[in-house]
């Protein structure tokens, strides 16, 4: 891919859910980490990535001062330049993401905060492609056998593997078009299950980037023990 030149470069942070899986008396995103909070970890590679001009941090409207005081100051993340209340749903929450973005910015990252294993190389891979594609997605390729099934639970068929890939985030955009994308959305009344199928249901493409095997979104507590290991592997470097 060629290298294209720097614009200015938003990140939407999603930190808006409860983390209700987890069964714990802290949100997800405020677990320490080998000693460091899962949503600070997050930022902290943006803040150190050269491509991102600001951060928009989308967090739950009662963790707001919390996360401001304990995790944007007590961290120094000076690309933080403003903390947004979520909304209902994820979807919701990164429209008010959007609505905070510099008017100067041409490319939007938005990245699940709960994914703290993230490389500045795969955010700059993801901008380069929203640059030249208008849409970018990280993705790793299924390493399981996928299979379809009917409702009563009998397999349709075993799906090609080699075409299969995992999502994750970041995914990247040219801002006119995920905006465009979310507005469009927002008056069908339709929900997807991340940012990019909002860019194809309008019929544009996205550019797959290969992600890492170790950019988990921590969701469950099963996730804080390989998230254990990675931090502790990561610190030492």
């Amino acid at each position: 891919m060629k290298k294209s030149k720097k614009v200015w470069t938003s990140a939407v942070v999603v930190a808006a859910g409860k983390g209700t899986r987890m069964n714990m008396d802290i949100n997800k995103q405020y677990i320490d980490i080998d000693g460091i909070p899962l949503l600070a970890r997050t930022l902290k590679v943006f803040e150190d990535c050269s491509l991102i001009d600001e951060v928009v941090l989308v967090v739950n409207n009662n963790d707001m001062f919390y996360c401001k005081e304990n995790v944007v100051e007590a961290y120094d993340l000076k690309k933080v330049k403003f903390l947004v209340a979520g909304g209902a749903q994820r979807q919701d929450s990164v429209y008010n993401g959007l609505c905070q973005v510099n008017n100067e910015a041409e490319i939007v990252v938005i990245h699940d905060g709960a994914r703290p294993f993230i490389t500045e190389e795969i955010i700059e891979e993801c901008i380069e492609a929203a640059q030249e594609y208008g849409a970018s997605t990280a993705a790793v390729p299924v390493k399981d056998t996928i299979k379809s099934a009917d409702e009563d639970g009998f397999v349709k068929k075993t799906l090609e593997r080699s075409t299969l890939w995992a999502v994750q985030t970041p995914q990247a955009f040219l801002k006119d078009i995920i905006m465009k994308a979310h507005k469009k959305a927002a008056e069908d009344g339709f929900y997807g299950t991340d940012d990019t199928v909002l860019v194809e249901r309008m019929g544009m493409p996205v550019r797959v980037v290969m992600g890492s095997y170790n950019n988990i979104k921590i969701t469950t507590r099963e996730d804080l023990i390989f998230a254990e290991v990675l931090a502790t592997r990561r610190d030492k470097q």
